[in-house]
């Protein structure tokens, strides 16, 4: 139990304060500056008030940005990336724990070692996978003498490009493990005895009781794939279809002729327009993302 005293509230309070207002100053440079003319924003030093012209920004931002096709993109990908996460790691966390194979806690370690291989540290095979789907099982059958010819399944410049990849996530597959080892015994052999079986049980026991840790991971998982920037920009060359909203915004920072210094009133207007989305679901999704973090009676 956490001692609770005057003084340790007080330097508690202080502290939240503090750090409140270090997160909060970036975003109110932002604001500030996406409010205000070109003129003004680069002056010395930038007025710390917002101006007149932050929906005038908004919408030069908007459309030199392209931003209508690219935030319907975003959007797809995020939840299409969102759910395969959540539904990959409940499944996987499903088979660890309840499920008595040989091998299993080897291929449980297997799964969280990935934490240590970033998307960018994998992204040149995992570039040729997307570029020929099945040549893997090519291999595989060439390696077996067998002459089966496959057909090309190219992911490039698609949707199941821009997702399939992203969607393994160790960090799902440990929140899950850890919240499904605190299911008891006793409730597994009721179910039992209930004559479930293991997909029903998975279906209207296991993910009923994990609401909350779902909401936590759809959280995070969502901010993550909203932000991807380096695999959208290797994998997409049809911008005009498929540009992500964080891709145009390299159409906005650098200015609209080449020799010109960035415009960043308009620049900070998209940044905006960016972090809309994310700042909706991390709102909105709050209250289930601390309980399904911290929560401890399950």
């Amino acid at each position: 139990m956490v001692e609770r005293t005057p003084f340790l509230d007080t330097f508690t309070h202080i502290l939240l304060a503090v750090s409140f207002i270090a997160l909060l100053i970036p975003i109110w440079i932002v604001f500030v500056a996406a409010s205000h003319d070109f003129f003004t924003v680069n002056q010395v030093p930038m007025p710390l008030f917002p101006g007149s012209h932050f929906f005038e920004n908004l919408e030069a931002a908007w459309t030199q940005g392209r931003f209508d096709k690219a935030m319907l993109n975003s959007i797809v990908v995020s939840v299409g990336v969102t759910a395969g996460k959540i539904i990959i790691a409940a499944l996987s966390a499903f088979s660890i724990v309840f499920f008595r194979y040989r091998l299993r806690m080897l291929m449980f370690w297997l799964i969280f070692i990935t934490l240590m291989l970033p998307l960018e540290v994998r992204i040149v095979p995992t570039y040729a996978v997307a570029a020929d789907a099945l040549r893997p099982f090519k291999e595989i059958l060439n390696l077996a003498g067998l002459s089966i010819g496959l057909p090309q399944w190219n992911l490039l410049n698609s949707y199941s490009g821009l997702i399939l990849p992203l969607i393994a996530t160790a960090t799902g597959t440990f929140l899950y493990r850890q919240f499904f080892l605190t299911i008891p015994d006793e409730l597994t052999e009721a179910a039992k005895m209930d004559g479930s079986g293991p997909i029903r049980f998975f279906l209207e026991v296991l993910l009923p009781l994990s609401r909350t840790n779902m909401a936590a991971l759809a959280t995070i998982m969502f901010v993550w794939s909203w932000n991807q920037y380096l695999w959208p920009l290797l994998i997409v060359t049809d911008q005009a279809n498929f540009s992500t909203a964080t891709m145009q915004l390299q159409k906005v920072v650098p200015g609209p002729l080449f020799g010109q210094p960035p415009i960043w009133n308009i620049a900070m207007a998209a940044n905006l327009i960016v972090l809309t989305p994310p700042l909706i679901v991390t709102i909105l999704l709050q209250r289930w993302f601390v309980r399904g973090l911290v929560s401890t009676d399950k």
